[in-house]
């Protein structure tokens, strides 16, 4: 386990090292600074105040799912839940967040591990067909756009070779997700049959887990609730948007709010690579948004990105330590919960 672990964390590594060459290449650090001291300081103390608003979403959306297991989950916990998961996946490699999440929950408000992992899945997938969705109008209204806002063809065919890509995955997410559960039975039956050879303590856990993952699936049984999720998925991604709409005017640059959805979806995909903190990946495709999409200089694109992505940094990890600090918990503690349910 030990060599999996450093050659996974040695990929980890190299990736984050490549994506940071190509985003500080060609930097020239005095025309980045000359632009990030250029800010409107009100609009940035309203970005400030606006980081933390997708936690707020996100938990309000994660209680649609969490509500078969539990009803009255408190919004704290679900706030705190996001906030603790979002700060494991900026400190530590891999996102272990998204484990530490759904199990921190669980353990606060006294649920099934198994189950509220399972709703993870459903947020994940539902993430990337949000945005799918929200960059397919994109591309399909260009014909309004195009005589103010030009795309870089380059920028186009590759928004459309990712926009492809992510509605692969998230549609094979899906499939296998629905299969799970309308074949629950056939799943667990597969699932014993791959843990025979383990020991009959350690396929009664995984197997008791495993019924649990399903039913937090349960989601896909509920119209009513299937139609709510994908609501609050739209709020939760119309939210990202604004927040950074205003922060792009923070820097005097004024884009139409619809028109950052292609910058916004690509960030999500390099924030999707599991490097620490989001660094390289989230940067790079920022950049690559930044100057492909809209046209800006690389220097005022880099200055951009560090500055935003710092923002979410710090303010998140700010609430996260409060909320640890409040309940007597560690990071290290978290990770090594995470860890734990991958071992």
């Amino acid at each position: 386990m030990k060599k999996k672990h450093w050659i996974r964390l040695g990929i980890i590594i190299f990736l984050t090292f490549i994506f940071l060459y190509f985003f500080f290449r060609s930097v020239q650090w005095k025309e980045v600074f000359r632009y990030l001291t250029d800010v409107n300081i009100p609009l940035f103390i309203l970005v400030l105040a606006l980081a933390p608003l997708h936690l707020a979403t996100r938990g309000l959306r994660w209680s649609i799912l969490l509500r078969h297991e539990k009803k009255g989950v408190k919004f704290f916990s679900l706030f705190a839940g996001q906030a603790i998961g979002f700060t494991v996946i900026f400190i530590f490699p891999g996102r272990i967040g998204e484990l530490v999440k759904p199990l921190y929950v669980a353990q606060r408000e006294k649920m099934r591990k198994g189950f509220c992992l399972g709703t993870v899945v459903v947020e994940r997938i539902f993430d990337i067909f949000i945005m799918c969705i929200l960059l397919g109008v994109f591309l399909l209204a260009k014909p309004l756009y195009s005589s103010f806002f030009k795309v870089n063809p380059e920028a186009y065919s590759r928004l459309f070779t990712w926009g492809i890509v992510g509605v692969a995955v998230a549609s094979v997410m899906l499939i296998l997700s629905l299969s799970f559960y309308f074949f629950r039975e056939k799943t667990l039956s597969l699932v014993s049959f791959l843990l025979k050879p383990f020991p009959p303590k350690v396929s009664r856990k995984v197997l008791e887990l495993s019924n649990e993952f399903i039913e937090g699936l349960k989601f896909f049984h509920s119209v009513s609730t299937f139609l709510s999720y994908t609501l609050l998925s739209f709020v939760v991604w119309l939210g990202i948007i604004f927040y950074y709409w205003i922060f792009f005017l923070s820097y005097h640059v004024t884009i139409p709010y619809f028109l950052l959805v292609p910058y916004i979806f690509l960030t999500m995909v390099g924030a999707s690579i599991p490097t620490p903190g989001m660094a390289g990946g989230y940067h790079y495709f920022s950049k690559l948004g930044l100057t492909l999409l809209f046209g800006l200089d690389p220097n005022l694109a880099v200055g951009m990105t560090i500055v935003v992505h710092a923002v979410q940094l710090v303010v998140t990890c700010i609430i996260g330590y409060v909320i640890l600090s409040k309940e007597g918990l560690s990071l290290l503690q978290l990770k090594k919960l995470g860890e734990d349910t991958t071992s």
